[in-house]
């Protein structure tokens, strides 16, 4: 019973965050953040479900002693490995390739504000 409490409150928990990076896809203004946004909130996500999976198998094989239990652990683990480093390395790949291509990120707000202020102090003087 309370395995299966904490396994679902991880899932929820990876939920929320798979969800946040889907928000900003579409919230985020260019293909940089876009990509920030998603990769760091899929990857604590995912982790997110890699701990349940671990903590439900390491369990399971605790109280039962089945092999296969076990078996899921290991490949959980070797999952999570490969998800910590294909992750970042395929944002990393993509985002060299839109900077390569020319696409050139957004500027921020502070950008436009100082750039504001500064023809405000051109203009005075």
């Amino acid at each position: 019973m309370i395995l299966g409490f904490f396994v679902g409150l991880l899932l929820l928990v990876s939920l929320f965050f798979n969800c946040l990076g889907v928000v900003s896809l579409y919230r985020f203004p260019d293909v940089y953040t876009r990509l920030h946004g998603a990769t760091k909130c899929s990857t604590f996500g995912t982790l997110f479900v890699v701990f349940g999976l671990l903590l439900y198998s390491f369990a399971r094989f605790m109280g039962e002693g089945e092999l296969r239990f076990l078996v899921l652990f290991i490949h959980v683990v070797v999952g999570g490995i490969v998800l910590l480093i294909s992750n970042p390395t395929g944002a990393h790949a993509l985002a060299r390739a839109a900077h390569r291509s020319g696409i050139l990120p957004e500027p921020s707000a502070i950008d436009v504000l100082e750039e504001a202020e500064k023809r405000k102090r051109e203009a005075a003087a």
